[in-house]
């Protein structure tokens, strides 16, 4: 019975020494310079996103934090080389739908999405946008349905490259509305626009930032965001779920979010999703984030291997019943 009571009183003991470090490394974090690595190339909504939430978090943390851009592959580069970062929170992963995607995407993955990274938190959602170019005969998304229902395969719906989260989107879109359409991936967002504008494609699934311009200038029209909820920043614009019927609870967003490798301590993931969500907070960050169409939306670890295991099995669905073949 002593010698009982002894090994537990040195487990407890070892237990508590283990935790006493963890919390001993989170509080003396940041110790060296802090890199995002960012899966995308600069100038896209990820990558003005991670410096938005990097220049809040070096204010709070009194560090330098940067952005490094690894773009290639459908994110693997950018994640392999996180998963294989020391665990010491001063290397971090821009996590996208692209990261869930990818489980489905490829044969082989250099590391495991969900066992790899350690959530810390979400950062922002934003919307994607079904548009047309603004002399469619298609002036509302009830048209569009309509036509496509009326003459099979002949509705030409663009989209960036196969397996994209705007090419996978299309697909859902397609398939949920019990419509045959010819989804036309592109090397681009450039090239979709000029496809629209020139009449080679009838509309086009995009993310809602980088066309927002043009809807404003009056060049293209959106019949309808994909996510929960209308835009705030196009309040007249519907729902796809406000058609009702099979698409009543279409739901489809972008986000990005921070993960860490794996065997990041919890007290060390702790500290820093504090940090992120003080950051979020940020009348300046709001304003910024919400200049580019993302809506600020911090939350647990928890909440976001939640989310991410469930696009995972979203989207690897998605691939298989759209026959998209395996990288």
């Amino acid at each position: 019975m002593q010698r009982r009571q002894t090994l537990q009183i040195a487990a407890a003991a070892l237990t508590a020494s283990a935790l006493g470090s963890g919390l001993a490394r989170a509080q003396e974090w940041p110790s060296r310079l802090i890199k995002v690595v960012v899966p995308f190339g600069p100038g896209g909504v990820a990558d003005v996103t991670a410096r938005i939430v990097a220049k809040q978090l070096a204010e709070q943390l009194h560090q330098s934090v940067i952005v490094e851009n690894r773009p290639g592959a459908g994110g693997v580069v950018a994640g392999e080389l996180v998963a294989r970062a020391a665990p010491d929170g001063c290397t971090l992963l821009l996590m996208s739908n692209g990261t869930a995607v990818s489980e489905g995407l490829f044969k082989h993955l250099p590391f495991d999405p969900q066992k790899d990274f350690a959530p810390i938190s979400t950062l922002g959602f934003f919307d994607l946008a079904i548009v047309v170019p603004a002399n469619s005969r298609f002036k509302t998304l009830a048209d569009l349905l309509a036509f496509a229902r009326a003459h099979p395969d002949k509705l030409n719906l663009g989209t960036i490259n196969a397996g994209s989260t705007q090419n996978l989107a299309a697909q859902l879109f397609k398939t949920t509305a019990g419509i045959r359409a010819q989804i036309v991936p592109f090397n681009g967002t450039g090239a979709v626009l000029t496809a629209l504008r020139s009449g080679e494609l009838d509309a086009a699934v995009e993310v809602l930032s980088p066309v927002m311009s043009q809807i404003r200038a009056g060049a293209l029209r959106a019949l309808a965001v994909m996510g929960e909820k209308r835009s705030p920043d196009l309040p007249q614009v519907p729902a796809v779920r406000e058609s009702g019927g099979a698409l009543a609870s279409f739901n489809v967003a972008s986000w990005n979010a921070l993960a860490a490798p794996a065997k990041t301590p919890p007290a060390m993931l702790q500290r820093l999703n504090h940090e992120v969500v003080v950051a979020l907070q940020s009348p300046e960050v709001i304003r910024s984030l919400t200049e580019i169409n993302v809506q600020p939306r911090p939350g647990t670890p928890a909440q976001l291997a939640e989310l991410l295991g469930a696009e995972i099995r979203r989207w690897g669905e998605v691939i298989k019943s759209a026959g998209i073949p395996r990288q």
